[in-house]
């Protein structure tokens, strides 16, 4: 079985691609990107939580994460600033605040740079079981509420007054971006994990034509930059997280390419 142990980080960087297309694809249309940003440096404190605490690092990271996310949900509608400076403050306070911790504990040893960066090649069984046992509940309650989740993306106003139940459709988005942001950590690092979320959607928006085409192609871009990103690192030993990233910019960079040749070969 040694000759196959990169079937593990494959199989992991696969599955988020593929919940990552529809949880992407709302984080563009909702102009989210610094929302998921901020859950993925909280989630360190979910790390240093447990570190700690001596418990599962994985589940520790959930619980941060999940917990950042709630009460974030009330904290952006009360509060007085901006939502991107409220989020911008949360976001480097809570990095700052888990770096800080994780240096003063005694006798603590934490590999930081994989946090930061991600470590794809390390992922174990254990990690793909968390990252699959994820990915069926985030695509099985996607599926079920798909139609009133478009339906408060594109107003909720209007959801409201059909009778949707927005703040309770809100709280679960939020929650399932919290779950997935904070297993993808373990793949791309907390610096990284936005990008992962950002630009298959942004690479798939320039080619559909519809939401749900969007959410396909964007699952499409996420798994191209996995399978890329793995070469990449196997034959230039590259990291695998960044090597991930770069390659979903490349296709980006190609789609826009692509796009504007076509635009000046119809004038």
């Amino acid at each position: 079985m040694a000759e196959f142990w990169w079937l593990m980080p494959l199989l992991a960087g696969l599955l988020l691609a593929l919940v990552a297309g529809p949880l992407g694809s709302f984080v563009v249309w909702r102009r989210m990107a610094f929302f998921g940003d901020t859950l993925a440096h909280g989630a360190l404190l979910g790390i240093t939580f447990g570190v700690l605490t001596d418990i599962n690092l994985t589940l520790a990271l959930v619980f941060g994460s999940m917990l950042l996310a709630l009460v974030l949900l009330p904290l952006e509608r009360r509060a007085r600033l901006s939502s991107d400076t409220l989020l911008g403050i949360v976001s480097h306070s809570t990095l700052a605040i888990g770096l800080v911790t994780l240096s003063l504990a005694q006798g603590v040893r934490v590999d930081l740079m994989g946090y930061l960066f991600g470590d794809l090649l390390a992922v174990e069984p254990a990690d793909v079981l968390w990252i699959l046992a994820a990915a069926v509940l985030v695509l099985i309650l996607l599926v079920w509420q798909w139609r009133p989740l478009l339906a408060i993306t594109v107003s909720s106003e209007l959801a409201t007054i059909d009778g949707l139940p927005v703040k309770r459709l809100n709280a679960m988005l939020i929650l399932l971006l919290a779950l997935i942001v904070a297993l993808a950590m373990k793949v791309v690092g907390i610096l990284l994990v936005s990008a992962l979320l950002i630009i298959p959607p942004a690479v798939a928006r320039t080619l559909s034509r519809s939401p749900e085409q969007m959410v396909l192609l964007a699952s499409g871009a996420g798994a191209l930059s996995v399978l890329g990103g793995l070469w990449a690192s196997f034959r230039w030993d590259t990291p695998a997280g960044p090597s991930v990233v770069v390659t979903a910019t490349s296709l980006f960079a190609l789609v826009l390419i692509g796009q504007s040749l076509r635009g000046l070969s119809q004038r």
